[in-house]
């Protein structure tokens, strides 16, 4: 049970070092899992993920001898509701709340049990109704607010003193979620009146407002600080009992912040808002039309890098040192991005424009600029060198404000030569992911030969599980049989290719003439060993891995549909009830506890 009350912030980190370095020292082989913080299940959830449902998970993966828990971004999310688009590089999201009474004093149980009676289906459906969900939080953290805005105030000084200490960055937040809702929740801030256009004019406006109804304005700041205050307190309460069970959080940091977040509103010197940062195309391996003409846009503003070295990357330190209240170790999204970015000249809004344009036709319609590598390419010696150099003072920067917590590149896609000696060198830890790192006759690096300081995974949240992959490419070699064409034989080559490294990595022997096997529980085993058996620091297998679900947690390049909404069929309690679940999770501790030993 998470208590409300809990340390000062921002020196909690700092006092549990010493002790987290005794639980996990240096040297100790670690083996993870990968569940969303929206994806578990617990008996009086709300529809989603919550800090309860995590502390039960860290509980099961203690008892595992799971050694950490990785997370994809926690942050506020945006209207699109993906977590590498957040309003907030502070802020956390309410949507992972734990509402009920023992959290929240201020709510009566027939207040939780009322909202539920109200979410309906959307309590047990298999994915996440981010609509029904968010409202229905929502409106019992209001009814919180209400009660503690009213009531004797036992936690005012504790409130206060969150208020105060975090009010670098809460103030402003606070104004902009107060903007939000003014204007509509829907509408970006630049599409709101030309009188709040600049931070300047809208805290002239909040001045007017307040000086017509100050009770009022003041009531609506105060609550999004009191969400804020809610949110720190139970994540905290979260690493606590995590660090008193021997298990790390392990979090995500994007390479972006979205365009419509509070901090590019508040700090537009440190983005370049005509920019977006995203990647170069892929040509024919990609279905999408954009993508194989352009890349991808992610609409994320490009970082004014020469303007954040000036100032010794303020923003950067203070986003990783509020991180690491929270996480032991995290992972830099896109790491290549630290080097240099594939960037548009264009928004995303703008994509369907230059479908099928030439280069010609595009530049003729956009000023002169086309999609480029930013700031320069890596087609020169001397390029690199510049690149590997820019990269090296800003990760520095970063590794200085992580203070000893553990960082993670994600160096996965067309990765330039000098980017993985460099990594090495800073102590960064990148991705291993074995059947994408073969040596030049095809064949895939063993386990055993991968570097002591990396992270080793069959797939991350942008990709089919493990198992996924398997069953994925005998559909396909299977349609090529039944309709073959020029397109699906390139595609069953690449399926066999897949399936052969996959075998030659695990061990499974690999069929002379023969179909390929069935995905099976051996193969799993044999997969999940080798994985975990590998000479990597850090192993982690995706919740959807570990029980054999074929779910993909985001389409990458896509919004909507399905993506970020996965949930777990069931909730730990079900899990540990059933002899077959059960078992999966007891072979897997016993996986554990045989291949991750101290190196």
């Amino acid at each position: 049970m998470m208590p409300l009350i809990g340390g000062k912030f921002g020196v909690y980190a700092a006092a549990v070092a010493a002790k987290t370095a005794r639980v996990h020292p240096p040297g100790k082989r670690l083996a993870g899992i990968l569940i969303p913080a929206f994806s578990p299940r617990r008996e009086g959830d709300l529809g989603i993920g919550d800090t309860q449902a995590l502390h039960e998970w860290v509980d099961w993966a203690a008892d595992q001898g799971v050694g950490f828990i990785q997370l994809l971004p926690i942050n506020e999310n945006g209207p699109d509701e993906s977590p590498y688009s957040a309003i907030s590089s502070a802020a956390l999201d309410p949507i992972y709340l734990t509402l009920d009474g023992t959290r929240l004093p201020w709510l009566a149980e027939a207040d939780v049990t009322r909202t539920r009676e109200h979410l309906g289906a959307a309590l047990q459906a298999e994915r996440v109704d981010y609509p029904a969900v968010r409202h229905a939080k929502r409106t019992l953290l209001e009814l919180a607010w209400s009660m503690f805005n009213a009531a004797e105030k036992d936690f005012e000084k504790d409130f206060e003193r969150f208020r105060s200490e975090e009010a670098e960055w809460l103030d402003d937040y606070c104004l902009f979620r107060f903007l939000m809702e003014h204007h509509g929740e829907s509408l970006t801030w630049d599409r709101w009146p030309e009188s709040c256009q600049t931070p300047h004019k809208a805290r002239a406006f909040l001045e007017k407002l307040r000086r017509g109804d100050p009770p009022a304005v003041d009531c609506r700041l105060g609550f999004f600080a009191f969400v804020q205050w809610l949110c720190h307190r139970q994540w905290q309460a979260l690493r606590e009992h995590a660090d008193s069970r021997g298990v790390k959080l392990m979090g995500d940091v994007p390479i972006g912040i979205s365009w419509h977040s509070c901090d590019v509103f508040f700090q537009r010197d440190e983005f370049h808002l005509d920019w977006c940062g995203g990647s170069p195309p892929e040509g024919m391996s990609q279905s999408d039309s954009f993508f194989q003409q352009w890349g991808q846009n992610w609409g994320i503003p490009l970082y004014r890098w020469d303007h954040m070295e000036g100032n010794g990357f303020r923003w950067w330190r203070t986003r990783i040192a509020r991180l690491t209240r929270i996480f032991q170790m995290f992972r830099l999204d896109h790491i290549l991005g630290f080097y240099r970015i594939y960037a548009f000249p264009w928004r995303p809004e703008r994509n369907h424009e230059f479908l099928g344009l030439s280069h010609e036709q595009a530049a003729e319609k956009n000023g002169g600029h086309l999609p480029r590598w930013f700031l320069r390419p890596d087609d020169t010696v001397e390029n690199k060198a510049a690149n590997r150099a820019d990269g090296d003072v800003r990760l520095r920067a970063v590794l200085e404000a992580a203070n000893g917590a553990e960082v993670i590149a994600e160096d996965l896609g067309w990765v330039p030569d000098y980017v993985r000696p460099h990594l090495t060198d800073l102590g960064i830890a990148g991705f291993r992911i074995p059947h994408w790192d073969c040596n030049e006759f095809g064949h895939p690096t063993p386990g055993n030969s991968f570097p002591e300081h990396s992270f080793a995974t069959f797939s991350t949240h942008d990709h089919d599980p493990m198992n996924g992959i398997w069953r994925g490419c005998l559909r396909v070699i299977q349609q090529h049989h039944e309709n073959p064409t020029e397109h699906s034989g390139w595609q069953s080559h690449g399926a066999h290719n897949t399936l052969r490294i996959l075998s030659e990595f695990a061990g499974i022997p690999i069929p002379v003439d023969g179909p390929w096997p069935p995905f099976s529980e051996g193969i799993r085993l044999r997969l999940t060993k080798a994985l975990l058996a590998s000479n990597s620091r850090h192993a982690v297998m995706m919740i959807t891995e570990l029980f054999g679900l074929d779910v993909r947690i985001n389409e990458p390049g896509t919004r909507g549909g399905d993506n970020w909404t996965f949930r777990l069929p069931w909730t730990l309690g079900q899990i540990e009830g059933d002899p077959w679940l059960n078992e999966i999770c007891r072979k897997f501790a016993a996986v554990v506890s045989i291949t991750r030993r101290s190196i």
